[in-house]
């Protein structure tokens, strides 16, 4: 989901501070209120109302072997994800090296 924007957040803000209930200001706009009361909380705390930078997690364990799946994958396009992982000596798992694949839009033979 993508973060409300700058100006969402000021518009939602400017009626907070005019005295529209928070429910109302929510309401109003088509946010949650408990969004609007945290935008309102970290803006008194912090000063802030810009978005957070958005986490998402730690890289994929196959985000070291990146190269070496892509040049796999280039030549030897008819191969297994078990022949590429062979090939290569990737310590991977296959559901590892299928989420690699699919991920990065490459191809591969389903069976032997």
């Amino acid at each position: 989901m993508r973060a409300y924007s700058a100006d969402l957040r000021e518009r939602v803000l400017a009626d907070c501070d005019a005295g529209t209930p928070t429910a109302e200001v929510a309401a109003e706009f088509r946010v949650s209120a408990s969004w609007v009361r945290r935008l309102k909380q970290r803006r008194r705390e912090t000063g802030e109302t810009a978005p957070r930078k958005q986490r998402h997690g730690s890289p994929p364990k196959w985000a070291e072997h990146l190269e070496a799946i892509r040049a796999s994958a280039r030549e030897v396009p008819g191969a297994t994800l078990e022949e590429h992982r062979r090939r290569r000596g990737l310590d991977l798992g296959i559901s590892t090296l299928w989420r690699a694949f699919h991920a990065l839009g490459l191809t591969y033979k389903k069976k032997s």
